[in-house]
């Protein structure tokens, strides 16, 4: 009877399912699943799940890869308004930086659906981050954002506004749409000037400060004080950021066909756009430094001896369209925008001779980090060669980041 107890014991120890993984596995056997584990909920994170996974989900769901091409929107937007950055250019890139990776968590939800599809890896789909973290996110970071930017001044918060409202207006709607592109586009350009803004707004109180701190003499012609830099308003950088707007517009368009691929003439026409915007950013720079008439050389009002006025206006010829020399500024223009051309272009051709899904979504990564040789250009086009030289150091972190994270 003893032995009889005890073989019951043992079997019924055996019937015991142990915990964990292998007791999981051997439930399914037991159940005629071959040894299968059921697939686990994708909206909900794996409970051994450690911290370094978790991090890996939010970079990739923000990707963090991408970050490097928005601090030179407002960097350029405050060299082409003629100031130099400070403390309103960095709120611009903080609120910059809060509704881009805003726009990134957006994204992810509002196209859960369509990446559990086309791209099952994803962290909302893979079951990584679940939804409603992703819309909180997106959320907190939007009123982050425009809270930077109404500390840089109303007008910079008017222009955070329809960042932040044309942001969420494409994630949501305009993206499947024909205007979905022009949306994105938009999104950039208001994003240099936001720069701009913000670094007029700043430049502004802090001009008003130090007359208000000057000693006053009556009848003092000097009390009149020359401003800093000259009168500019943030329209000013609007050539800038529709040179900005209208690269962004062909990397959206090219980014509409990444999952399925198929488009040749997309890419070709995106790369011929490329080319002009660099040849613009080249010859408008160097337009700017050309050579003018001097006086009394014939030219319009100059003046000799017995003479009041010149009666024949100076012809311009094309040396006159040329620069005096090829200044250091001039070099760093010339390299900066073949950094543009180099980063954006053979992508570009490689996904027009092959438009398959991994080729297009290179294409859309180099469009990407593209933005920042061309910020660099803007910058330098505008008389900020520092600035230039301070966004071009992205570039390294970029593309060392991005072997890591893809930024599309």
């Amino acid at each position: 009877m003893r032995w009889r107890l005890r073989a019951l014991s043992v079997l019924g120890a055996g019937l015991r399912m142990p915990s964990g993984a292998r007791g999981r596995a051997l439930q399914d056997g037991l159940s005629g699943t071959g040894g299968t584990a059921p697939a686990p909920d994708r909206h909900r994170p794996s409970p051994g799940r450690g911290r370094g996974d978790t991090v890996r989900a939010w970079t990739e769901l923000f990707r963090v890869s991408a970050l490097f091409s928005v601090p030179g929107d407002a960097l350029a937007g405050a060299a082409a308004v003629g100031r130099s950055p400070g403390r309103g250019t960095a709120l611009a890139i903080g609120a910059s930086l809060c509704l881009y990776e805003a726009g990134m968590a957006l994204n992810d939800w509002a196209d859960r659906e369509e990446d559990a599809v086309d791209r099952p890896h994803r962290p909302i789909p893979s079951g990584r981050i679940s939804p409603p973290a992703a819309l909180g996110a997106a959320g907190v970071l939007t009123a982050a954002g425009l809270a930077l930017a109404a500390r840089a001044g109303r007008p910079a918060l008017a222009v955070a506004t329809g960042l932040a409202a044309t942001v969420w207006a494409y994630d949501l709607h305009l993206k499947h749409t024909k205007a979905g592109p022009a949306a994105m586009a938009a999104a950039r350009t208001l994003d240099l000037l936001l720069g701009a803004t913000a670094s007029v707004a700043a430049g502004a109180r802090g001009g008003a400060a130090a007359r208000g701190s000057a000693p006053v003499v009556p009848g003092a012609a000097d009390n009149v004080a020359a401003p800093a830099h000259p009168a500019r308003g943030p329209l000013t950088a609007l050539p800038a950021a529709l040179v900005l707007g209208a690269h962004t517009y062909g990397v959206t368009a090219v980014s509409r066909h990444e999952a399925q691929g198929g488009s040749t003439a997309v890419p070709l026409a995106v790369l011929a756009t490329t080319a002009g915007l660099g040849a613009t950013v080249l010859t408008a720079g160097r337009a700017a430094r050309t050579r003018a008439p001097e006086p009394g050389a014939g030219g319009l009002g100059a003046t000799g001896p017995g003479e009041h006025r010149a009666t024949r206006p100076h012809r311009i010829t094309p040396t006159d369209l040329l620069p005096t020399a090829f200044t250091p500024t001039d070099l760093l223009l010339t390299a900066f925008t073949g950094a543009y051309l180099r980063t954006a272009g053979p992508p570009l051709l490689h996904a027009a001779l092959n438009p398959s899904p991994p080729l297009t979504q290179r294409a859309v990564g180099g469009g990407i980090r593209a933005m920042i040789p061309l910020q660099a250009a803007l910058a330098t086009r505008a008389g900020a060669p520092g600035s230039g030289l301070a966004v071009m150091a992205l570039v390294p972190l970029a593309r060392s980041l991005a072997r890591k994270v893809s930024p599309t």
